[in-house]
């Protein structure tokens, strides 16, 4: 089980997908949406765990959980 973070690549001005704990970047994309792709594909490859998003200030802004991982704060709405 791995995590994921997405976060704006300041020297390459793309989006920088990195795993949680390691040095070098996992991979980049050029928009956001695909680097968010990629990592929870990563992330699936992996036997699952959290991908977090990083908005442009470096703070998280959305984090998801990639089966087979287990939530830590599972939503209560059941329609989704």
């Amino acid at each position: 089980m791995s995590n994921y973070h997405v976060s704006k690549s300041t020297s390459s001005k793309k989006w920088r997908i990195k795993k949680e704990g390691g040095v070098n970047a996992s991979g980049h994309a050029s928009t956001q949406a695909e680097a968010e792709k990629l990592a929870k594909k990563f992330a699936a490859n992996s036997g699952g765990g959290e991908v977090r998003i990083h908005g442009l200030d470096g703070k998280i802004r959305d984090s998801d959980t990639v089966y087979p991982g287990k939530d830590p704060c599972p939503p209560k709405d059941k329609k989704h």
